[in-house]
Order: structure tokens, then C-alpha cells, then sequence
């Protein structure tokens, strides 16, 4: 595990819950419920934090000092945006939403080199899940190449949840699979949420339905798929050329 805002010992996790630090994520040793402990779970309730419950073995690896106490937790390296910051980006530049949703990307040079793409695709956010995804680690922040200081990234509890909600303010949703029509076949103008999905096992069964085009990139290689940053650059910018900004 990378030394990127890792806090360890219950003090300095407690301590940075109280003070309204954003935690990513909180590991926890398996079948400890001591008071300590059970106040530090409180507060990521309160915070709506993860938590993996893990083995000691896991958390003495994950430990630097050697003194855990139990409890490791990563903080965020940038604060988040709102869905709303990027309609308002949106509304600043007089062009249709153009948004990134990531569902369940892991790897954090993937999110970085994405949250990279979205910028110079002209996206105007990009909106990762809660759970079973990469936040916004060092790591990620340094992998976007300083993108991340003019995209904004958001965090939703339910990706499907809030595809419905933008579909009500009139946003369509087109998902990377190579399963879909050609991206060149569709209509990717106007208001737009491209969806692209895990590193391994793809989009998800349930977010797929809620998309309104499944677009496949035509490839001619001996292999048949696309690393997920790769993939999301080549979908973005068939949308920026249907959109007409591309130079000629």
C-alpha cells in the first residue's frame, strides 16, 4: 500500500473524524468491537465512510510505524466537487453537459489519467461511486497532471440513482462495451454521460440498463479489449469530434 494520507493509531483517527477530515476509506481489525474502536465506527457512520473489516496480517502489512492500534485510514488528497459545480461549468461555457461516470474504476494511474482525459475532452466533471471504486488519493491527483485542479470529480452514494436523477434534466448515457454499436453508428450530441466501466469485469449488469446507447470501439488487434483510461480517451473524443470541436 502507498504512503498517501494514511493515518494510523485510534487517536489520529478519531481526531481526524472530529475535525471534518475526509476519509476515503477506514480499515478496521477484524472482531475488534472495543470502545475506541466502536467510537472511531461511529463517526464513520456519521461520515459516511468505508470500512473493511480486515486481518491483522493485512493491517500490519498496510502499517509503517507498527503501531496501528487496529484502525488505518486514508484521507483524501482534493476536496470534491457537486454534480451542480459542473452544470454550472457547463452553463459558464453555453455548451451541453459533458460528463465522465466511472463505475467502479480501482486502479488510481486509471482514475488520474481519466480525470486527464475529461479535461482536455472538454467534459466538464467526472462522477465516481462511493464504494468498490478509487477515490481521490495522492496517487490519482498526480496521475491527472494537475487536470484535477480544473475538473471537478464528485462522489455519489447509487451511480444508478444519480443517472436517473440527470436523465431528468435531460442527459442521455452512452457505456464502453464491446459488445455495442460502433461509436461512429451513434449519436453522442447534446447532453452527454459517458460511462465507462471496471478494469476487469467492465460496466456493471445494472448500470448498463440504465444507459441509453452501449457503444463499441472497432478494433483489429489480436487482443479484445482496451485499458479503461485508453477506451474512455478514444469514446470522449468521437464525442468531441460529433460535437463539432475538434480543429479542423
Amino acid at each position: 500500500m502507498e504512503n498517501e494520507n494514511k493515518l494510523e493509531g485510534r487517536h489520529s483517527v478519531l481526531e481526524a473524524f472530529r475535525a471534518g477530515k475526509l476519509v476515503e476509506k477506514l480499515y478496521v481489525l477484524k472482531g475488534c468491537q472495543d470502545g475506541p474502536v466502536l467510537n472511531i465506527l461511529r463517526e464513520a457512520k456519521r461520515a459516511n465512510t468505508m470500512v473493511d473489516f480486515v486481518s491483522k496480517e493485512r493491517l500490519d502489512h498496510m502499517s509503517e510505524s507498527g503501531k496501528h492500534q487496529g484502525v488505518v485510514a486514508i484521507l483524501s488528497a482534493f476536496h470534491y466537487s457537486t454534480i451542480e459545480d459542473m452544470f454550472e461549468l457547463a452553463k459558464e461555457r453555453g455548451e451541453d453537459p459533458f460528463f465522465f461516470l466511472l463505475d467502479g474504476i480501482e486502479d488510481p494511474h486509471n482514475l488520474g489519467a481519466i480525470i486527464r482525459t475529461a479535461n482536455l475532452a472538454g467534459a466538464h466533471g467526472v462522477i465516481i461511486p462511493k464504494r468498490r471504486a478509487v477515490g481521490l488519493t495522492a496517487t490519482v491527483v498526480k496521475a491527472s497532471a494537475g487536470a484535477i485542479h480544473y475538473t471537478p470529480v464528485a462522489k455519489v452514494t447509487n451511480l444508478t440513482a444519480t443517472m436517473e436523477e440527470l436523465k431528468e434534466r435531460g442527459m442521455w448515457f452512452a457505456c464502453a462495451d464491446m459488445d455495442g454499436e460502433v461509436m461512429y453508428r451513434q449519436n453522442l450530441r447534446g447532453s452527454i454521460g459517458l460511462v465507462i466501466g471496471n478494469e476487469g469485469a467492465g460496466v456493471s449488469r445494472l448500470v448498463k440498463e440504465h444507459c441509453d446507447y452501449v457503444a463499441s470501439i472497432p478494433m483489429s488487434g489480436d487482443i479484445d479489449s482496451l485499458n479503461a483510461s485508453v477506451a474512455a480517451g478514444v469514446l470522449a473524443f468521437e464525442v468531441v469530434r460529433q460535437r463539432g470541436f475538434a480543429k479542423e
